[in-house]
């Protein structure tokens, strides 16, 4: 069970993470202070959680990133962005998702979101095609 839950983490971590932007993911900070909790807590998230089918990865994405955006969690909503279009979330729709937020989290956050996101767009060398698909 434990192979089989490994292979799940690598592979959904890949699709995720494998490319854009070029930062560090948390897991290697978990790894220093405790390897066995970091290895359980990434099997358990991206093995386990990310990997289920009810909701596919794009709409997993797309949750996590309004989840983060709405809490103000900058670090982790960059890593988000980059997976969410990693993994096929349309760039527009992640725009308009953080717009959304103004009802519940208020401008402030709004803001603070597009920053972020602007930031990964312009790392990944899709900022200029995006500003033009408006």
């Amino acid at each position: 069970m434990d192979d089989e839950i490994r292979k799940r983490t690598q592979e959904t971590a890949k699709k995720l993470f494998g490319k854009g932007i070029k930062m560090d993911p948390p897991y290697l900070m978990w790894k220093e202070f405790d390897r066995d909790l970091a290895n359980d807590l990434s099997m358990f998230i991206t093995g386990n959680l990310y990997s289920r089918t009810v909701l596919t990865l794009p709409e997993r994405q797309m949750v996590a990133c309004a989840i983060l955006a709405a809490l103000g969690a900058t670090k982790e909503l960059k890593l988000h962005l980059n997976g969410a279009l990693n993994v096929g979330c349309d760039p527009r729709k992640l725009a308009e998702a953080i717009f959304q937020l103004a009802t519940y989290g208020g401008m402030p956050k709004v803001n603070d979101a597009l920053e972020v996101y602007r930031e990964v767009l312009k790392e990944r060398g899709e900022w200029e095609k995006f500003k033009g698909s408006i």
